[in-house]
C-alpha cells in the first residue's frame, strides 16, 4: 500500500523547530535581496504577526520592506492580522517541491496547520506578496529536496 503524504496530518519532512525559527529570522535579509518582491509590495504598509506558532514575530512592513521584526510577545504592540503556522507546516512549505496540502499558505489553514486571524484585508489584497515573502527560505535551500 502506498502512503499518500498529501492526505496525512503528519509533517512530510523531518525538521528542527530551532531551524524553522532561524530561517524565519532570515526573511528580512532575504527580502532585502529581492527587489522584485519589494516592488510588488510597494503599496503595502502593515504591522502584522507572522511566523511559527511556537515563536511568532511582530513584523512592520512599509512600502514592501520589512523595517522591523521582533519576537513576540511585545507588550502593548498591536497587529492588523496574524498568520501563524506550526513549525512542521513551515518546514514542509519551504521544501523545493512541497507535497499537496503543504504547498500553499491557505492550504495550510485548511489542513489545520496554520491560523489566519484579524483584519484579513491587507493579507488578501497582497496575497501573492505574502506567499512569496513567507516562501523566501525555500529559495535559501531550507531542508533540502523534498
Amino acid at each position: 500500500m502506498e502512503f499518500d503524504r498529501g492526505q496525512s496530518s503528519d509533517p512530510p519532512v523531518s525538521f528542527s523547530p530551532d531551524a524553522v525559527v532561524a530561517s524565519f529570522r532570515a526573511i528580512p535579509e532575504l527580502l532585502a535581496r529581492d527587489a522584485a518582491l519589494i516592488a510588488r509590495g510597494r503599496w503595502l504598509d502593515v504591522d502584522c504577526l507572522l511566523g511559527p506558532s511556537t515563536q511568532p514575530f511582530h513584523v512592520a512592513i512599509r512600502a514592501g520592506q520589512i523595517i522591523d521584526m521582533a519576537p513576540a510577545p511585545v507588550l502593548m504592540r498591536s497587529w492588523r492580522f496574524a498568520y501563524r503556522a506550526t513549525p512542521a507546516a513551515f518546514a514542509a512549505y519551504w521544501q523545493t517541491m512541497p507535497p499537496p496540502g503543504w504547498h500553499d499558505l491557505l492550504a495550510l489553514t485548511k489542513r489545520g496547520q496554520a491560523t489566519l486571524e484579524g483584519d484579513l484585508h491587507p493579507f488578501m489584497a497582497h496575497l501573492q506578496y505574502f506567499k512569496d515573502l513567507l516562501a523566501l527560505p525555500r529559495r535559501n535551500g531550507f531542508g533540502g529536496p523534498s
